[in-house]
């Protein structure tokens, strides 16, 4: 049975977000003043972070552990009813617990709060009551200003859970850039999927070694096109004396001087100045130059040019790049 109400869907959720909005700002202007030790604390634990919470707030907590973990941060979540049945060896004294409960009276923090009372584990609690239990017992304070939940009885976790949220992205991120934390760090802990795949690098997609096409400037057209056709880039690298890349042959470069090719040699038919990109380049950034300049392989080059690899259309599609 459904309950009456004027207003339309689209008018209760733009109230719902408006609500929520509002409660961020506040957050943003009255941020907890042991915020900035908080972060300080995680990053003088030689431990892990340790999150816990019941109910929404466990959902939400799972959520903030799962980000700190992915951004070099090392935690985990721990259900705190499961805590009190053998969890609770998961917690040493190396550790931090970073606890939430909206209320601060959660009765299932209870075994928790005590077993890192009595390790000396510190507590960073999380919760809109400055003198609850939760409160009391944790070194660091990160309280919630007090704000309106987003349903129409005031009751349903809604604004209070995105205030907690955001606050935990808040304290990953400020982690994340205080460990100077890097893009490729960032794909080690995030291989799968398109995230992996935008952050995938030059070398970690190209062909080196042998695979690579690469030929001296004197070589004769015609083993030119026996190395082009063995490697099957439809590219070759001209190289000069000191290995370095000269130029490019491609298909295109083929047809165009088809008449007296085989007279010529690499040096001759080469296009030179090539566009190439370094071994660290993000995939995604090499994909956008072969679109940019309508062609279909880059050659990877080290500092001093010489060729380490040859990086393929084909590749970085496979590789979900695109």
């Amino acid at each position: 049975m459904t309950t009456a109400t004027s207003a339309t869907a689209e008018e209760i959720a733009r109230r719902v977000l408006a609500t929520e909005a509002e409660a961020l700002g506040t957050l943003a202007a009255r941020l907890p003043g042991d915020f900035a030790a908080a972060v300080e604390l995680v990053l003088e634990t030689r431990g892990r972070v340790i999150v816990s919470g019941m109910g929404k707030s466990g959902h939400v907590g799972r959520k903030i552990a799962a980000t700190l973990a992915s951004t070099g941060t090392a935690a985990f979540f721990v259900h705190p009813a499961e805590a009190s049945h053998g969890d609770l060896g998961m917690v040493t004294p190396d550790d931090v617990c970073v606890m939430i409960s909206n209320s601060g009276e959660t009765t299932e923090l209870g075994d928790l709060i005590a077993h890192c009372a009595r390790f000396g584990v510190p507590i960073i609690g999380i919760s809109k009551r400055e003198d609850s239990t939760l409160m009391r017992a944790a070194r660091l304070r990160l309280t919630l200003p007090e704000m309106a939940e987003a349903c129409a009885i005031g009751l349903a976790p809604t604004t209070s859970t995105t205030v907690t949220l955001a606050l935990g992205d808040a304290l990953a991120v400020a982690l994340m850039e205080r460990r100077n934390f890097r893009p490729e760090q960032f794909r080690t802990y995030h291989p799968g999927g398109k995230l992996g795949a935008r952050l995938a690098t030059a070398r970690q997609l190209m062909h080196a070694g042998a695979a690579v096409p690469s030929v001296a400037a004197d070589t004769p057209m015609s083993e030119v096109l026996i190395v082009m056709t063995a490697r099957g880039f439809g590219v070759a690298g001209v190289l000069d004396a000191e290995g370095r890349l000269a130029g490019v042959i491609t298909d295109g470069d083929l047809r165009r001087r088809m008449d007296g090719l085989l007279d010529h040699t690499a040096g001759e038919v080469a296009t030179p100045s090539p566009v190439t990109v370094g071994p660290e380049t993000l995939a995604a950034e090499a994909l956008a130059v072969m679109n940019q300049r309508a062609i279909t392989a880059l050659f990877v080059v080290d500092a001093a040019g010489r060729p380490e690899g040859v990086l393929h259309l084909h590749d970085c599609l496979r590789a979900g790049v695109a």
